[in-house]
This record gives C-alpha cells, structure tokens and sequence, in this order.
C-alpha cells in the first residue's frame, strides 16, 4: 500500500460503486455494525482489527497515519503469513437471514490484498455462536481477488444463516465485508392481535423496485429508528420531465394496515410536495411483474400534503379499507427524499 504524495493527514476515500448489482440496491447488508452485526473471532487481525470491516461507512486510506503495529488501516489486515495455511473471521450477521450476495471490498489494499477469498455459512439457534462441531457449508468457493476493488458476488443458497466465515488465502486485508440479504422474522412467534410494523427490516421488509435513488438508498427508509442525516434514506434526482417518483415496499407479513408513519427527518430543500400509498395483497409474481401491476392498485393512504424535517402519522378515516395486504408503493411528488416510510398492521390470519 504505497502512500501518495500528499501531505500527512489528508484523507481518501475509496472509489464510488456507480452500478451497484441487483441485490446490493434492493437490500441491506446484514453484516453491518449498524445491526450489531461483529466478529466473534479471527486468525489474527495484527495490522487492522477484523470488526472495522463491518463499518458501515465506505473505508478511507489517511496519509502518513501509524499506529504500533504500523501504517494504520482502515479494515482487517493480518500479519504476513510464513508457516502455511490461511487467515480466517468468523462473523455473527446483525440480522439473521437469507444472504442474496456478498462484496469484499479490498479498496486502499493494492499490496497487500488476499489473491483469493472464500466464504461459509452455518445457523446457529438460540443466540449462540459457532462452536468446533459446527455444522459450516459453502457459500462460496474460492474465488480470486484484485487490489483496490469491490468484489459482488450474487449467492443462489435459500437457506437462511446467522454467522459468516471470511476465509482469505493466505493473508493479507479487506477494507469491507458486506452480506446483502433478507432477514429471517419468526412471525408465528408473534402475537396475532398485536399491532406490528410489518414494513421493518428486521420484520422481513424489503424493496422490490423503485424509480430512481440518484441520492440514497431505498432500503434505509425500512431501517430501525430515525434518520441520522439527509443521506439516510430514499432521495432522488430532481425530477425535469413530467411524472413523479415510487418505490414499492414488500411487508413481512400480509396485514391490515392501520397506521402509516412518512418520515422527512433532514430534509428540508428536497422533501417531496406531497405522497400518497398504493397497496395490495399479491399473491404470487416476480418482482418485473409486481412492479407492473402497482401502477393499478387502488390507493391505501390518498395524496397528503408533507413538510420538511417531520414525522407525519395518518391512522383513522385517513387510510382506506383494503383489507389484508402484502405490498405498498409509495409516491412522492413530484420527486424529492423520505428518511422513513412504517407501516403499522394486523397479522392476517
């Protein structure tokens, strides 16, 4: 990793991903910090410790910047391997679930990256971590690696995992480690007349399509808790021809739907005018032909006026009776940013 001639100090940033693939767009990475996602143990980690691959901000390269194990970096790096063999991390995910693709990302490692990765996956219940007699299986085969690159690598496995294990041959560093998934929700463990937000995440909450996210990412909006700043959730480009903008949000569970929450934490310049919610219960399409029949469904929530930097709740009279439903686009006009978008239901039976 050779140090650019820049003074001490100056920072920079890894190269931006223009085309993110399918499954990096649509969901989240459930290896990420943000999810309590951590390494519960590594073959070494000498040069840079093995849980700031799981940040979720894109890793940095800082000029002249040391520490007492040397130049500082930001992801995990292992010491030159000599005796053989290879290095290892062994990752709980955030959110246990169905891992739709991968990215190991080895930006600022142009020396000192792995030549090849491979990944395996094992489910353990109750909270626990992997022990000797765990039962791994391969996720993905050894695959080559270059310097300096995000590596996205779609996963076929249906099964759903709760810890990763990162095997890179022999040694060397990755600034990111991403697992893009679903999470798994265990709803018959839930209670049937409890009001749940079957729009979360952790719920099993996902984004099928959307018309455009030049400025965030869709998937946010169904994140836990507030916005933290205007790049926390769904934002587009600044609409110049007729139309407005959407994004089609599958629930966890079928519900009926009896509180919606829009959010424009941060945004202030560039929240929509207003939004409205389309809603139906499908029962079976892919996503092309989902995205098709929304344009159809009958409205659940009817235009609404928002403002800047607030939380707007419609419940009541507000949201129409649909009865259970499995999927909802909400609209933004003309176009602009939500931070949040919750739907609060009662489990169909």
């Amino acid at each position: 990793m050779a140090a650019p001639n820049l003074p001490v100090g100056t920072v920079i940033n890894a190269a931006p991903v223009t085309e993110p693939p399918v499954f990096a767009a649509r969901h989240a990475n459930l290896a990420s910090a943000d999810f309590g996602a951590r390494v519960v143990s590594c073959s070494d980690d000498f040069f840079g410790e093995a849980d700031r691959m799981l940040q979720s901000s894109e890793s940095v390269f800082i000029v002249g910047k040391f520490d007492d194990h040397g130049k500082w970096v930001d992801g995990w790096e292992t010491k030159r391997r000599r005796q053989g063999g290879h290095d290892h991390a062994v990752v709980r995910l955030g959110l246990p679930g169905v891992v739709k693709g991968l990215d190991i990302d080895t930006s600022h490692f142009t020396g000192n990256y792995p030549p090849a990765a491979s990944v395996q996956a094992c489910y353990c219940a109750g909270g626990a971590d992997p022990g000797a007699d765990a039962d791994w299986v391969e996720l993905l085969p050894a695959t080559s690696l270059s310097g300096g690159s995000h590596h996205f690598l779609p996963i076929s496995d249906e099964r759903p995992f709760t810890h990763l294990r990162l095997n890179i041959y022999p040694d060397g560093g990755v600034a990111r480690f991403r697992a893009y998934g679903q999470p798994l929700c265990d709803w018959a463990a839930k209670d049937p007349d409890a009001l749940h937000e079957v729009s979360a995440l952790a719920a099993g909450g996902r984004i099928v399509s959307y018309s455009d996210a030049h400025f965030g990412v869709p998937f946010r909006m169904v994140m836990p808790g507030r916005g933290v700043n205007m790049g926390d959730g769904w934002e587009t480009r600044r609409r110049r021809d007729p139309g407005y903008d959407w994004c089609i949000v599958e629930l966890g569970h079928a519900a009926v739907v009896e509180k919606i929450e829009v959010d424009t934490a941060h945004f202030k310049g560039n929240y929509p005018d207003r939004v409205s919610i389309q809603a139906a219960r499908v029962e079976q399409g892919t996503d092309q032909s989902i995205t098709t029949q929304a344009m159809f469904w009958p409205e659940l929530l009817g235009e609404q006026k928002t403002e800047m930097d607030k939380q707007h709740f419609y419940s009541g009279d507000q949201i129409r009776a649909l009865g259970p439903i499995t999927h909802v686009r909400l609209n933004m006009f003309p176009d602009g940013g939500v931070s949040r978008l919750r739907i609060w239901g009662r489990l169909a039976r």
